[in-house]
């Protein structure tokens, strides 16, 4: 396993902080998931708080990156952070205090996905500068599988904690886990920037990353994969309450049991990124066009699938395929990058990744309350699958 980027130690202080912030957000998705089904029994609902928490992403996200590439980014971080830390207090306060309506969750999902599309671009530009530039590839096998440690345990722990304590238990830890993360970037020292920090003016600013996107071939093709396996992979991957409760009726575990099998595969997915030899410079990887039509293949069987355990399987796969395809891709971006252009790029990256997300989950929950959902999954998944098939052909 390719561990170069643990011998350095900004690095280690970071991933120490971070595990506890990534079990807090995790823990927080779920139960705004939950919270929602439990308000509605809406799949449109549940699909809308999704949309809501990652389309600021599709708006805003590019001009943080541009911000993130003229700012002191370890200054960033910990603002992010703290505007996160205040907004899962609010949530908790308001939850307890019993004014959590529907329309009030939909605002702070609204402003949690604001200030995520702020921290987006931050931790991508700030994790690279904690190690030399030979070890990028290594930070991100090694954050991917932390990330997904998270997923694994964030939600098992808080479908159990709410299954067995409530919704404000579980509220308020996820508040304390921002703070060993917070205490972590002060200790930081990130590198000086590699290459000549940007003095444009902002919106001139904001054309140059797109003109060096357009100008990749391989970036941009990164760009329309990305979207295709974020519309339907993660799109469906974002509506499991209505598998776990609408379809099975097994309640917040059930949820719980769900997101962390998809957690699993996603775990086995940076784990084997890490072992696999590193991949080639400046194209396409090989290894992302095979893992996403996969995964979208397996969509039709989630929704003809009436076995609770061959579902919980099937999440964990498509957890596997869309992680492999995720940090294959970001990787080839991220090799390519000098430090001062990281920011830009990597957040029109994200705006297309989870902006797709977003708009998948929307689309997939809607559809769901109108047309059923088997039908939903098996149709949206087929199309996918034969567009994205007829892509992946024409550039081979």
């Amino acid at each position: 396993m390719n561990i170069e980027a643990l011998k350095f130690r900004n690095f280690r202080i970071y991933m120490m902080g971070n595990v506890f912030a990534l079990n807090g957000i995790w823990m927080q998705r779920v139960t705004i998931g939950w919270i929602a089904w439990d308000l509605t029994s809406s799949s449109s609902f549940v699909g809308l708080i999704a949309f809501v928490s990652f389309a600021p992403t599709m708006i805003t996200g590019p001009l943080f990156g541009v911000l993130i590439d003229r700012v002191e980014v370890k200054r960033a971080a910990l603002i992010t952070q703290s505007l996160l830390l205040f907004l899962a207090l609010t949530l908790f306060i308001s939850f307890t205090m019993g004014v959590l309506k529907p329309v009030l969750l939909a605002i702070l999902t609204g402003l949690l996905g604001i200030v995520a599309s702020a921290h987006n671009p931050v931790r991508m530009s700030l994790a690279p500068r904690l190690v030399d530039k030979g070890a990028v590839a290594s930070l991100i096998a090694l954050t991917a599988i932390n990330f997904n440690i998270a997923r694994l345990s964030g939600p098992a722990i808080g479908g159990w904690i709410i299954a067995t304590w409530g919704i404000g238990a579980t509220l308020s830890i996820q508040i304390l886990c921002f703070l060993p993360y917070i205490l972590a970037l002060f200790l930081l020292q990130p590198r000086e920037v590699i290459g000549t920090k940007t003095k444009e003016p902002f919106l001139h600013s904001l054309r140059s990353g797109a003109i060096h996107v357009y100008r990749s071939p391989m970036i941009w093709q990164v760009l329309i994969l990305t979207g295709f396996f974020s519309f339907i992979i993660r799109g469906t991957l974002e509506i499991l309450p209505v598998l776990a409760d609408g379809v099975f009726g097994k309640g917040p575990t059930g949820l719980g049991i769900l997101t962390a099998s998809a957690g699993i595969g996603a775990l086995l997915a940076g784990m084997t990124k890490a072992i696999l030899p590193s991949q080639p410079r400046g194209q396409l990887p090989r290894l992302a066009l095979i893992c996403a039509p996969v995964g979208i293949g397996l969509v039709p069987l989630l929704g003809y699938s009436t076995s609770w355990i061959f579902s919980v399987i099937l999440v964990s796969l498509m957890g596997f395929m869309v992680s492999i395809a995720a940090i294959s891709v970001q990787t080839a971006i991220q090799i390519e990058l000098e430090d001062n252009m990281r920011g830009r790029v990597m957040s029109i990256w994200l705006m297309v990744g989870v902006g797709s997300a977003a708009t998948g989950a929307g689309a997939i929950g809607l559809a769901t309350d109108l047309f059923g959902y088997t039908e939903t999954l098996v149709t949206s998944a087929t199309i996918s699958f034969v567009v994205l098939g007829a892509f992946i052909t024409k550039i081979w």
